[in-house]
């Protein structure tokens, strides 16, 4: 198997047993838990659990509707038996009643009349061998399994290809406001100094205690922190792309703290530059969720 793992997929599987021929259609579609739909026949009431068991080894989230069909199958059928007993003497009963009325009787035209008669011929349900039918179904539902999980890892290759190049691109962006930072930092003291002198025109003020609050004013502006973080989210984003296991909700969680880094980010910079680059950065992040809500 290989990850990351669409949850959109569809599959089908057929098998033919001494119990008919099984069909076996699996639709999924993305979900928050794994949520499994058993769609068959009323025999099948008492299989379903056992049904969802193996469908959910193939998924651990996405919406899962299973359908089950069954052509030739005699299972659950309708048998007519017939209460030889009872037929006897109904039939022992009209002849004495046909020599007693000195009646001719024809065999044929008894049988049939003794045929009506109540309880005579009654429909009994053959019991089910849900075993047998295990055993033909089981294998349509893992060839409808196996369809679904190849359809899902190819849809999941392509997401990851498309994460990766997005990423490359959000990389990007970040790593121009990290070359930018030194200038616009230079920019936001200078601004400061000439903020503050103006204010304080007339004012005996100590120089090294002006350069002090001036310092400290600029490294409240100061987003290095925030940018390595998002430098090691990106990294730890692709890393989680690289496993072989389900990691939807790990990519989803993730997105969080990249957006929570970049409103950050756009807060402590009153930039326009920079501003125009963190609407990019989240409008990117919006576009990197609606791929991530398709991962497994």
């Amino acid at each position: 198997m290989s990850f990351p793992r669409s949850m959109t997929g569809f599959g089908r599987g057929d098998n033919n047993g001494e119990t008919g021929t099984w069909s076996v259609e699996i639709k999924s579609v993305n979900h928050r838990f794994c949520d499994i739909k058993v769609k068959a026949a009323h025999i099948l009431n008492p299989l379903e659990d056992q049904i969802k068991k193996l469908v959910s080894t193939s998924f651990s989230r996405a919406h899962v509707d299973v359908v089950i069909t069954n052509t030739g199958s005699k299972s659950g059928a309708t048998k007519l038996v017939v209460d030889q007993d009872l037929s006897r003497e109904y039939h022992t009963c009209l002849q004495a009643l046909a020599t007693d009325l000195g009646t001719e009787t024809r065999d044929a035209e008894l049988l049939r009349l003794v045929a009506t008669f109540p309880q005579v011929i009654s429909a009994e349900k053959q019991e089910q061998d849900l075993q047998a039918i295990w055993t033909d179904l089981q294998p349509a539902i893992t060839a409808a399994l196996l369809e679904s999980t190849s359809m899902r890892e190819d849809e999941g290759g392509h997401l990851k290809r498309d994460l990766s190049q997005r990423l490359q691109e959000f990389a990007q962006v970040i790593q121009e406001i990290n070359t930018a930072l030194p200038e616009l930092l230079e920019l936001r003291k200078s601004g400061l100094e000439e903020k503050i002198s103006k204010l304080l025109s007339g004012v005996d003020l100590d120089p090294m205690r002006l350069a002090q609050e001036v310092v400290i004013l600029t490294d409240k502006a100061d987003v290095t922190e925030e940018v390595v973080r998002l430098h090691s989210h990106i990294d730890q984003f692709q890393a989680f792309l690289d496993l072989a296991e389900p990691v939807g909700r790990r990519l989803d969680f993730l997105l969080q703290e990249f957006l929570r880094e970049i409103n950050t980010l756009a807060s402590k910079i009153s930039s326009s530059a920079i501003a125009h680059k963190t609407v990019a950065l989240k409008s990117e992040i919006e576009k990197i969720r609606e791929q991530v809500q398709n991962i497994e």
